[in-house]
């Protein structure tokens, strides 16, 4: 029994450094590309990678663009207004593109839902450690 036990942590293991380095690679396209998330996907692959790799989490943790997102979402659940600002923009300029270029009307409106979910969650988190 415990080789069964072994191949299920193994397999285990692999799903979720696949999920992480997939979730870095979108999140890195989320940061050149107007309507991608980025800090879902970076918060994503945060936590697929500590499930599976040590070494991966810290090197998300110490990246010099990732890595004060992640910091501040380990420092409870902070999003920083800058951060709030920047995908709020950014979904708002893929909104326009999408009613621009993008003929069927209820794609656009599932996708200005989707956004709206994301800017409704992004904005009621914190922005400040509460004193206490």
């Amino acid at each position: 029994m415990p080789e069964a036990t072994l191949a299920r942590s193994a397999w285990q293991r692999w799903l979720w450094l696949l999920v992480a380095y997939l979730s870095i690679g979108m999140a890195m396209l989320g940061v050149i590309l107007p309507g991608l998330p980025t800090t879902e996907f970076v918060l994503l692959a945060a936590w697929a990678a500590s499930r599976s790799s040590p070494r991966l989490a810290a090197w998300l943790e110490n990246h010099r663009i990732f890595g004060p997102l992640l910091r501040d979402w380990k420092n409870g659940g902070l999003i920083a207004r800058r951060t709030k600002w920047v995908a709020s923009l950014s979904m708002l300029v893929a909104l326009a593109v999408l009613l621009l270029t993008v003929d069927h009307l209820p794609s656009v409106l599932f996708a200005a839902a989707g956004m709206s979910c994301g800017a409704l969650f992004i904005w009621t988190r914190p922005e400040k450690p509460k004193a206490g």
